[in-house]
């Protein structure tokens, strides 16, 4: 099974091209900043940087809605593959391909003004990471989803 979940920030607009033919479809190439959960050696780096390429709808998607900075959830699966560069050398690539692109936190959140609904940033319970919040008992009913 080759199945990738990634959750990370843009590090740049995303660059689109479309292809060439009567049927031209959208091709979207990012990359997406994925800090590492466990710190193995104190102050160091623990940020990949993984290359996203999106096709078709999922590329049009990524071209009207994903920006440099937004906080990304990419499902996909893991791509090789290689080609001659000018210099005559092989190189070799692997990109996610993504299958489904979500967003990983509301735009109030990332411009720093607080959530939606009745409930601000501060209000809200936060995880010790930042990333996940509990829900308060009694508050499903106001959920818009379930």
């Amino acid at each position: 099974m080759n199945k990738v979940i990634l959750m990370g920030r843009l590090t740049r607009d995303p660059d689109v091209r479309y292809s060439q033919g009567e049927n031209s479809m959208a091709i979207a190439r990012y990359t997406l900043a994925v800090d590492r959960r466990f710190n193995r050696g104190g102050d160091e780096n623990n940020t990949d940087f993984i290359n996203i390429v999106a096709f078709g709808k999922a590329g049009e998607f990524a071209e009207k809605y994903l920006h440099k900075g937004t906080k990304v959830l990419v499902t996909g699966r893991i791509q090789t593959g290689s080609y001659t560069n000018k210099d005559g050398q092989k190189v070799y690539t692997t990109d996610v391909v993504a299958e489904d692109q979500e967003f990983a936190e509301s735009k109030n959140a990332s411009s720093g003004e607080g959530g939606s609904g009745n409930y601000t940033r501060s209000s809200a319970p936060v995880a010790a990471d930042g990333d996940f919040m509990s829900i308060p008992e009694g508050i499903v009913e106001e959920l818009p989803f379930s």
